[in-house]
């Protein structure tokens, strides 16, 4: 019977405190002892502690004795907090039957607690609203609690006001989900049909699929299929999270546990798939699953020309526990080898960087991020472009399209004027405003997705105090009058500082970057020209001087005409080293493509 299981997740945004309530309803439902607590227990990775963000979705079992003295077994799953990992967070939300809404006391409402609400009252979830922080002195735990309620419809006072840091008032929250969150179907005698939310590779037991059973159930020596990809798998084990993994015989419906499949890859069995039994599959897999796309892409260089096999064997290891993460090999004239990787989003990408960094100690260089373009050509062929280097010639293309977000940002009504800004000066269209609460505005736009991914972010943060909060959607790929905006050293077109941009941009961005270049460019023995084109001709130029050997400092007075040999000498061997000279190209000139737009 299912009676006595309750299945919950956890959903906020960044820095709400999610984590350290997950920590406290450890403690109070002794899943975890007090010797073995540590800040934040379910964030494992050392950049989830220092970012205080979630990164990997993790699950734990509890078991509460509740007011009726009925023992209740409890599912929490810990969804991860950045708007780059939203499949993820529907994935787990898919996963439970309610949801915990985490707001902290002194920030309110943001942009990232409204898109995961709106997420969580899709998938049908009973919402259990939590306003955390009420120990800090800045908390308005009472004025939020009317923002929540009035947003949910509900009274302000049913909302829980907690404290997860000093343990205030937690244990109000495990009675609201035994006593409001529905328990899962019993549905022990259907075919099997288990959701994978999560997933993580382990050196010994293959890939380790965290799943929630939705229908029927199984036992470790069952024979089990993966629905997307058809493979068959005799389990290495499965079990619980407790909150470390126990082995279990079996797992029935509504249960949430994991199975070691043995998998080498990731991309066996990827997050949002289906498990069923070989011998009596269900007909249809569970709804909603989708392949992760990259979203953003950047080439990933070696410093050191020696550890590109490293780089390699890094990328794949990362790839294992990141089924996201997308790679092929890629060359350049400047950089040599690397590889052209593909990206959920910059945080992503950031992460992705400091684990290459700190987890396999390589000196990578990253180039400036971009899009994936859509080339419509002449023969109505549509090809993917995610390199700027890779565009086809003009002459051959009908249409490039780029893709568009929807955006949503939630500020104090004080900076309505300067997001404004920042949103028309990127090419971003006004859609529609809502005020969540008094004082509080939500804007909608519809923007490029090349003009958020450098510094918008930055940059919204600034011009807000920080008080603004951004969350964003894929939305459609539209055509407009874009053109590459190539950088040649001597004539040579350095293809790692090209890139794509409005017809209307080129001209400014290709003058800004050449006067950067310009400075940084070391000199040579003799002019170097440096040049932006775009649209096929040159749009701006500037030469790095060359730095002059005096040869004529051996001639005391004597015949002019010893001079001018000497002078003409020089100017030949000038001719003959610009001919075959290469030019050193330094790692900040890459740096200045993602700078452009801080001046």
């Amino acid at each position: 019977m299912t009676n006595h299981i309750r299945n919950f997740c956890i959903i906020a945004h960044v820095d709400h405190g999610k984590s350290t309530l997950a920590d406290r309803l450890l403690q109070l439902t002794g899943a975890i002892s007090d010797r073995e607590m540590t800040a934040q227990v379910l964030d494992t990775m050392d950049l989830e502690r220092e970012k205080g963000v979630t990164i990997k979705a993790s699950a734990v079992r509890m078991y509460y004795t509740a007011k009726d003295n009925q023992k209740y077994e409890i599912n929490l799953i810990d969804t991860p907090g950045h708007v780059d990992f939203g499949y993820e967070v529907s994935r787990a939300l898919k996963a439970c039957e309610g949801a915990v809404l985490v707001v902290d006391a002194t920030q309110g409402i943001e942009a990232q607690t409204l898109a995961n609400l709106y997420q969580a009252l899709d998938a049908d979830l009973t919402i259990i609203p939590v306003i955390n922080k009420i120990d800090l002195p800045s908390a308005r735990p009472d004025e939020v609690a009317e923002d929540v309620g009035s947003l949910l419809g509900i009274p302000p006072e049913t909302v829980l006001q907690v404290s997860a840091k000093e343990g205030v008032n937690v244990d109000q929250i495990l009675e609201a989900i035994v006593t409001r969150v529905p328990p899962p179907k019993d549905l022990d005698d259907a075919p099997l049909r288990a959701l994978v939310f999560d997933s993580h590779y382990d050196s010994y037991k293959g890939v380790i699929a965290y799943i929630r059973v939705v229908e029927g159930s199984f036992n470790s020596n069952d024979v089990l299929r993966m629905f997307s990809t058809h493979k068959d798998m005799r389990p290495v084990e499965i079990g619980i999270f407790a909150p470390n993994m126990k082995p279990t015989d079996s797992l029935g419906a509504g249960e949430v546990g994991y199975v070691a499949t043995g998998f080498k890859t990731v991309h066996e069995c990827r997050v949002g798939d289906t498990i069923t039994r070989a011998a009596q599959p269900a007909s249809d897999p569970l709804p909603g699953y989708q392949t992760p796309k990259p979203m953003v892409f950047a080439g990933i260089y070696p410093v050191e020309a020696d550890d590109y096999p490293e780089l390699r064997d890094s990328l794949e290891k990362l790839q294992l526990n990141d089924a996201a993460l997308t790679y092929q090999p890629e060359t350049s004239q400047a950089l040599g080898f690397g590889f052209r990787a593909g990206f959920l989003g910059l945080f992503h990408m950031e992460i992705i960087q400091e684990r290459i960094e700190r987890e396999y100690n390589l000196d990578v260089l990253f180039t400036a991020p971009s899009v994936e373009y859509q080339v419509l050509m002449i023969d109505n062929e549509i090809i993917p472009v995610d390199s700027p280097a890779a565009l086809p010639d003009e002459s051959k293309i009908v249409e490039v399209r780029e893709p568009w977000m929807t955006i949503e940002i939630i500020t104090p009504t004080d900076y309505y004027g300067p997001i404004m800004d920042i949103v028309t000066k990127r090419r971003g269209i006004f859609k529609q405003q809502e005020y969540p609460a008094p004082h509080r505005v939500q804007l909608n736009f519809e923007i490029p997705l090349s003009e958020i991914i450098v510094d918008f972010f930055d940059d919204l943060k600034s011009r807000t105090k920080g008080y603004a909060s951004l969350d964003y959607q894929f939305l459609e790929y539209r055509p407009d009058e874009l053109q590459k905006l190539e950088i040649l050293v001597n004539g040579e077109p350095l293809d790692a500082l090209a890139t794509i941009v409005h017809q209307k941009d080129a001209y400014h961005k290709g003058q800004r970057l050449i006067t950067k270049l310009k400075d940084l460019i070391p000199r040579q023995l003799y002019d170097v020209a440096v040049q932006a084109s775009s649209g096929g001709r040159i749009i701006s130029r500037a030469n790095v001087k060359a730095t002059r050997k005096d040869v004529l400092a051996k001639c005391y007075g004597g015949d002019i005409s010893r001079k001018k040999k000497l002078l003409e000498k020089q100017k030949k061997g000038k001719k003959r080293l610009k001919m075959v000279g290469n030019v050193e190209i330094p790692q900040e000139a890459f740096m200045a493509v993602l700078k452009l737009n801080e001046e």
